[in-house]
């Protein structure tokens, strides 16, 4: 609201014509009955019944802002990409989220945290859509909407079961790594300035001589790392259910700008072919002694939305949204994600949703797209409507390797899809438990997955469960079962040799 008031202005029809009254709809006879032709109280009542748009299917509670990354390092041996060169400043919006539950749910449930950028470059839009963690539960797409259906609700009660979650993270162990992190602290961030965010996926990296390598993301927060207790993500839940929203359009607004600095690990193209585990498995991270951190620059968050439907509801971000010099890899996670996700944005925002401001490259647009609901830009009627043409419309620039070739790579598509000797997966969920939490956050997970595991009701579920953590660390799954007051089983022992 504004502070200041003055003289208001004449209220209008969506056509621009004045309206006579905001309070009182015209009525005729002795009943006092509505006549159809108020064509102001229909065009009021008609658009209210549509201002809403289907909230997205995962991340739907989020919140987000503007700001500028700019690049401090020489990174241009690895990628083409004009962001990515010295000194370059790009305009970004950010879009922060949570995974699982609805538009109107708590802020500060458990869950994973969307971390979505969208670079403005001179080049089109870049959009870098991850999380807070750097690994996923799953590392196949087909699966993702089976995983998505076990994390919403039952069809039935419209309840939340922790039944259906643990059925089928103890059915999917390439989930442990991902479930590890999320029972852990980062499970409830303090804030969205206070924690990292990751593109998770392997990303392919060109530089102008053409050589190809294979980068992951890191936004490390210059805020620090902090996260909040089980009691106080669940105080809030009920006292504030948009702490997160409003914590940072309160830091922002008090020139309180929140930073990450952007680092990449960078591997060798050849080292994919050979390496001990799949390098495009998006449930494994890659160890940093083996492809240690590069710094890339920084990006800081200036300004918040003036519409949050506008600029936040209706952003859209997608994987297949890339700029030269940065490619797809053959992760399988992200193959599948290049489609859903403008897919799903070409549902939910429309065909050309594109266009609204807050998807609007910065550059000119050249291509023969037409028509469709919404559509709001069009080219002068004297550019053809067909590839190719004799009449000088855009066309093309046929380039080399376009993709960066690894398609037709026989020996690397095959080592993308076959076994490496470290692809166990529950080898990193027990690496992390082991030697990068502390006592501390030992005791916290133990305490928060004997809350959650507890909640399971159906007795070979809640086994598989606890032989789930058993296979990610031998005494975690000892504890667990003690504080379940379960008996140990033959399978207990054996995963205590095994991992």
């Amino acid at each position: 609201m504004t502070e200041n008031i003055s003289a208001p202005a004449v209220s209008t029809t969506q056509s621009g014509a004045p309206v006579t009254s905001d309070a009182h709809s015209k009525s005729v006879g002795a009943d006092g009955a509505i006549i159809l032709t108020d064509h102001y109280l229909i065009e009021k009542l008609a658009q209210f019944n549509r201002e809403r748009v289907p909230e997205r299917v995962v991340h739907a509670k989020g919140g987000g802002a503007f700001g500028t990354f700019t690049t401090t390092a020489d990174v241009s041996k690895y990628t083409k990409a004009a962001l990515f060169q010295p000194g370059t400043e790009t305009d970004m919006l950010i879009r922060f989220s949570s995974v699982a539950g609805e538009a109107g749910s708590p802020d500060t449930w458990r869950d994973p945290r969307g971390f979505a950028v969208k670079f403005y470059t001179t080049e089109g839009n870049y959009d870098l859509v991850g999380n807070n963690t750097p690994v996923f539960f799953i590392r196949d797409g087909i699966k993702f909407p089976d995983f998505i259906h076990s994390q919403k609700r039952l069809p039935g009660t419209h309840l939340r079961d922790a039944d259906m979650q643990w059925d089928f993270w103890t059915l999917s162990p390439e989930s442990a790594h991902q479930v590890t992190w999320l029972m852990g602290d980062r499970g409830l961030p303090a804030s969205w300035r206070e924690m990292q965010g990751y593109g998770s996926h392997t990303y392919q990296w060109i530089n102008a001589e053409g050589e190809r390598f294979w980068v992951k993301y890191h936004f490390k927060s210059n805020q620090g790392v902090k996260s909040m207790s089980g009691d106080d993500a669940e105080a809030l839940a009920g006292s504030d259910a948009d702490f997160y929203i409003r914590d940072l359009q309160e830091n922002i607004a008090a020139g309180n700008f929140p930073s990450w600095d952007l680092h990449v690990q960078v591997m060798p193209y050849e080292d994919a072919k050979s390496y001990r585990f799949n390098p495009f498995d998006l449930t494994k991270v890659w160890p940093h002694s083996d492809y240690p951190l590069i710094k890339v620059g920084s990006m800081e968050l200036n300004k918040n939305p003036e519409n949050y439907f506008s600029q936040i509801e209706q952003a859209t971000f997608a994987p297949s949204n890339f700029v030269p010099g940065i490619a797809a890899s053959p992760d399988k996670m992200l193959q599948a994600r290049i489609f859903s996700y403008a897919d799903a944005h070409r549902y939910r925002v429309g065909t050309n949703h594109a266009q609204l401001p807050v998807n609007m490259p910065k550059g000119q647009l050249n291509n023969y797209s037409q028509d469709g609901q919404g559509r709001f830009h069009f080219n002068a009627p004297s550019t053809p409507v067909y590839a190719p043409n004799s009449f000088g419309g855009p066309a093309a620039v046929e380039v080399q390797n376009p993709a960066g070739g690894w398609e037709n790579d026989g020996e690397l598509t095959h080592s993308a899809h076959s076994l490496h000797a470290e692809d166990s997966d529950f080898g990193q969920a027990g690496t992390l438990y082991r030697e990068v939490f502390n006592d501390g956050e030992k005791a916290r997970l133990l305490e928060t997955i004997t809350g959650a595991v507890g909640g399971v009701t159906h007795a070979e579920i809640k086994e598989r469960a606890i032989q789930y953590w058993t296979n990610v660390d031998a005494e975690l799954g000892a504890k667990l079962r003690a504080n379940l007051g379960t008996g140990q089983t033959e399978s207990d022992a054996e995963a205590a040799t095994k991992y």
